[in-house]
């Protein structure tokens, strides 16, 4: 089994409820186990602004899939809770981003590990950070990323993932 960190956002609909939906979809497949899930943060978007505030988390997984595969699983939970691409990083249902996968390193444009913007994102790694701060990014560790952003717009939500 491979360990892997996945990112969850959502600022269309019931934003937690699609996220609980994913990683509910996510560990029902027989080849993945959800082994651990960040709280929930409300964080602002990035990019396109004119839209709603989002709910991020992020869950690690213990998988039998291989990288493109689990990239695939992603995908097809985002179709199953009716994702639309209308604009980049616009408005959505759900956003299933693989972030990390033990022991794998791609610069394909299709699948890019580790993910290639989530050192710059808060709302990655404030989530990523309560699960292991440790976790080795890059040359940095998350923690140590997170040191160098300003996330005092992050809130944690009451809301379990």
């Amino acid at each position: 089994m491979a360990r892997a960190f996945l990112g969850l956002g959502s600022n269309i609909g019931d934003k937690a409820e699609n996220l609980q939906e994913a990683v509910r979809l996510i560990g029902a497949d027989s080849r993945t186990r959800v082994v651990a899930k960040s709280s929930l943060y409300s964080t602002a978007p990035v990019g396109y602004l004119d839209q709603d505030d989002f709910v991020n988390g992020v869950v690690e997984v213990e998988t039998t899939l291989s990288p493109e595969d689990l990239l695939a699983l992603c995908q097809s939970v985002e179709q199953a809770l009716r994702r639309v691409r209308l604009i980049r990083w616009g408005p959505r249902t759900i956003d299933v981003d693989v972030l990390l996968y033990e022991g794998f390193i791609s610069s394909d444009p299709v699948l890019t590990l580790p993910h290639p913007r989530m050192h710059e994102r808060g709302f990655v790694l404030v989530p990523l950070a309560e699960l292991d701060p440790d976790l080795p990014v890059a040359d940095k560790t998350v923690a140590e990323w997170l040191e160098r952003l300003d996330v005092s717009d992050i809130i944690k939500l009451e809301v379990e993932a």
